[in-house]
């Protein structure tokens, strides 16, 4: 598809894209600021196509498929809430070519199971019977949970992404891990301690819990994104993304 009509489809959803192409660079899909507001910044290598797959201008999302040799990757584009956004969607999702089966393909399996016997409709709405949602993180109702030690203000965040932030958390399980700008997805402690002294002191750490059973009860709060209330205990489950190896393309975190 040339860059002119993907651009194209970028506009019917209400959204700016630049689309460049490089001899030697990666795949890159990012959502940028210029004088003009947010655009999708889209670069794809001289041997890359990349094809919409649908487009939902009422959703404001649409799919596209970059294929780069043998290599297919898909992503969601789209607007939640306050701002445009790429998401990376599971290669193991190999039958996905519509907006409607990308949103379904980016749920854990346990937000799918709950949410199958609503209507599709339903479905698609941040707050239903089934789950509420804010951003990439899903939130499941966990009735009866008794938990032991409980967090206040405590961050929910994926990389270096603004954090969520809970009002009332309770952890469970999981893995202490050393947290750095230089290592944002935190290294276990015998590989921080395996660090030479002098690279641990060049950076600020926090100690964080990679992995952990995580609840959240009362306000969830995120800059671009709507405060949610819960009113009782819910599970916390991140989207399926961090399971996309077509991740490594995606430049924006939020």
């Amino acid at each position: 598809m040339g860059s002119e009509l993907l651009a194209r489809h970028f506009s019917a959803i209400g959204a700016r894209a630049r689309i460049a192409s490089t001899a030697t660079g990666p795949i890159a899909l990012d959502v940028s600021t210029d004088a003009h507001g947010e655009v999708f910044d889209i670069t794809v290598t001289d041997r890359a196509e990349a094809l919409v797959l649908d487009a939902r201008r009422r959703e404001r999302h649409l799919v596209v498929l970059v294929r780069d040799g043998e290599e297919k990757s898909r992503f969601l584009c789209g607007h939640d809430e306050r701002h445009w956004f790429v998401a990376a969607i599971p290669e193991s999702a190999t039958a996905v070519t519509t907006v409607a089966q990308a949103h379904d393909a980016l749920r854990p399996p346990a937000v799918r199971h709950a949410a199958a016997g609503l209507r599709p409709k339903l479905r698609r709405r941040r707050r239903n019977p089934a789950f509420v949602r804010q951003g990439e993180w899903f939130f499941l109702p966990a009735p009866g949970l008794r938990p032991g030690v409980v967090l206040r203000n405590e961050p929910l965040r994926r990389g270096n992404g603004k954090p969520h932030v809970m009002e009332f958390a309770h952890r469970r399980g999981g893995e202490v891990v050393y947290v750095s700008r230089a290592y944002p997805r935190g290294l276990s402690r015998a590989r921080y301690e395996s660090l030479p002294e002098r690279t641990r002191a060049r950076h600020t750490w926090q100690q964080m819990v990679r992995d952990a059973g995580v609840f959240a009860r009362g306000r969830v709060s995120h800059p671009d994104h709507s405060t949610v209330v819960l009113q009782d205990w819910h599970e916390v489950l991140m989207n399926t993304e961090s399971g996309a190896a077509a991740r490594r393309h995606v430049v924006f975190l939020d």
